[in-house]
């Protein structure tokens, strides 16, 4: 069982470093996933991940206090926006952008209440 979560880890790892590109593609929930796997799989990537220069505060900061740094909210609200605004130029369908934009719009209401990190 431990290789399974380690490999999930890994994979949840993978994506979020791809994610890091893709603004389709969420970082940090990637990050929590792989925290988690890793807690119950290796001691050691766990204590890499959440030592790590970039990814650990963030990790740190909302196992603490479920905080998102100001910075990753903002980083959030302009991926959010340019995913919107792609759909938008794409002239998607009426019923798809307003599902898009309720969806878009609880994701930020959720970001922006959560205490900063």
């Amino acid at each position: 069982m431990q290789f399974i979560w380690a490999a999930l880890g890994l994979v949840c790892v993978g994506l979020a470093v791809v994610g890091i590109a893709l603004p389709l593609l969420p970082t940090v929930p990637f990050l929590l996933l792989a925290a988690f796997f890793f807690a119950r799989s290796s001691s050691r990537l766990h204590n890499w991940l959440i030592t790590h220069q970039t990814f650990g505060p963030l990790i740190v900061d909302w196992q603490s206090s479920g905080a998102i740094r100001p910075a990753a909210k903002k980083a959030a609200t302009i991926s959010v926006a340019a995913v919107f605004g792609l759909s938008v130029l794409l002239a998607l369908p009426s019923h798809v952008l307003i599902i898009q934009a309720v969806v878009l719009s609880s994701v930020m209401i959720f970001i922006w209440t959560r205490p900063n990190g």
